[in-house]
């Protein structure tokens, strides 16, 4: 109640500076000071540098939050935040080119070519399972591309948002980029505001609200959403394998990735072994006893810790099931005979809670998930490549991986983002250079020739040569 008492009380005082950043930030803009390349790849330098400085105190926070090793926090987050940094540097001075594309032959003599430009004042809004990549990564794919940008950091990951605020504050000029912390209050107050491009990362049911308040003034927005990724594992899969990765990208992060496989869809044949399999490999990454292990990370708060609870039904459990209220932890847990109309299958599960649920042909299961909403991810194991070209050609979903999980979004070479109900847009290297640029397709038309047949009156011999060159 105190802190609501509190995100109250600042709200007001929150309006007025979110509203002068904005202001700021749109004056420093027209000003062209994000524009000229050596800016751009000075800020991109003093964020590298400024973010090894912080390195120790970054691993602190993400444990403090999450529970995170410092291996995972490399990993996971620090590391590939530093991967895209030393891409974007590289890259950035080509991707910003003008490029020349053929031009029609009615328009000669001219030039004709795309030019990216910055779409000016940015809103990023990132969650709190990955609260510094998810915020730092399209910071700056937004500064390559020449925007200004407000930062809002999740209130659920207080520990990270604060060395993000330190990092950014000894970085930048507010003027250029701004952190604003706090929780509903401040991301309402922020979404009043005129945006050029709003870019957000979290829920369905709030990715629904950015985008309605993006319409008022017609921002166009990136949403990064989630929904219930399957893991499709077919009869032929390599199946010690596949149930090692499935517990990697599973249990990562206790199950909190937007990408991590939500359910197992296998064959009947094999679902008796998969699951042996799988208890292999929890008793192997977590020890006997995963509670215990210190590299095992924590729910982020109480509220979804007890919804997690809810959703395993005891009945079903063949591994795991056992929690800690005290430190919000929940052993890796597998669920059997589960259906489609259990509750754990009702909703993104975002935990460490893996059902299995199992079909009788491939085809079936393409219906199945085709049928449902479409997953951000999706991941099938198998050995035969007629299937996984099936699958991934068949079903739709955001991105995923054959005979793996997770690692298709560690890769600045592609882009990450949603499909249908699990997002829109997309990010990493050149997709997000595009993501945070519009491209002016512009004509330069020479002066020492000017063709006719475009002018009145019409005459049968200009007709002619139009039908020629417009074919």
């Amino acid at each position: 109640m105190v802190r609501d008492v509190e995100m109250r009380d600042g709200s007001a005082g929150s309006c007025g500076k979110s509203k002068e950043i904005v202001e700021a930030q749109r004056t420093y803009y027209m000003e062209g000071k994000t524009r000229a390349m050596s800016a751009r790849i000075d800020a991109l330098n003093r964020l590298e540098q400024s973010i090894l400085t912080y390195e120790q105190e970054l691993y602190q926070a993400l444990r403090s939050d999450l529970g995170k090793s410092r291996a995972e926090s490399y990993m996971c987050e620090v590391g590939l935040v530093l991967s895209e940094l030393s891409y974007m540097i590289r890259h950035t001075p080509s991707y910003a080119k003008e490029k020349t594309v053929l031009t029609p032959l009615a328009q000669f003599a001219s030039r004709s070519y795309k030019k990216p430009s910055p779409y000016g004042v940015v809103l990023v809004m990132s969650p709190w399972n990955y609260p510094f990549l998810l915020t730092i990564d399209p910071l700056i794919d937004a500064i390559a591309a020449g925007n200004t940008v407000v930062l809002k950091p999740s209130a659920y990951s207080p520990h990270t948002s604060r060395v993000i605020e330190t990092i950014i504050t000894e970085c930048f000029d507010p003027q250029y980029v701004a952190v604003v912390n706090g929780g509903r209050a401040e991301n309402n107050t922020l979404l009043n505001e005129h945006f050029d491009y709003i870019f957000f990362t979290g829920s369905q049911h709030v990715g629904r609200e950015v985008m309605a308040k993006a319409s008022v003034h017609l921002s166009p927005v990136t949403l990064e959403l989630g929904g219930k990724s399957p893991c499709i594992v077919e009869k032929s899969a390599n199946l010690k394998l596949a149930a090692r990765r499935i517990v990697f990208g599973k249990y990562l992060n206790c199950g909190q990735t937007c990408v991590a496989p939500d359910y197992i869809y296998c064959d009947r044949e094999i679902k008796d072994e998969l699951i042996r399999q799988i208890q292999k490999q929890i008793r192997k990454q977590f020890g006997s006893t995963p509670l215990n292990n210190k590299n095992y990370g924590k729910i982020i708060n109480e509220k979804h810790f007890t919804r997690i609870c809810n959703l395993i039904d005891p009945s079903k459990v063949v591994c795991g099931g056992d929690s800690n209220p005290e430190a919000l932890q929940i052993a890796p847990t597998v669920m059997d005979n589960v259906t489609f109309g259990d509750a754990v299958m009702q909703e993104e599960i975002f935990g460490p809670v893996l059902p299995v649920l199992t079909y009788d042909s491939l085809d079936e299961a393409i219906e199945k998930v085709n049928s449902m909403a479409h997953p951000l991810a999706l991941y099938i194991f198998t050995s035969d490549k007629e299937a996984a070209e099936k699958v991934t050609s068949h079903c739709g979903f955001g991105g995923g991986c054959v005979n793996d999980t997770i690692i298709h979004l560690a890769t600045s070479e592609m882009g990450f983002g949603g499909f249908g109900e699990s997002g829109m847009g997309s990010y990493h290297g050149k997709d997000g250079f595009h993501t945070f640029s519009h491209y002016k397709s512009i004509v330069d038309k020479k002066t020492w020739l000017d063709l006719p047949m475009r002018y009145q009156p019409y005459r049968k011999i200009y007709k002619k040569l139009l039908r020629k060159f417009l074919k």
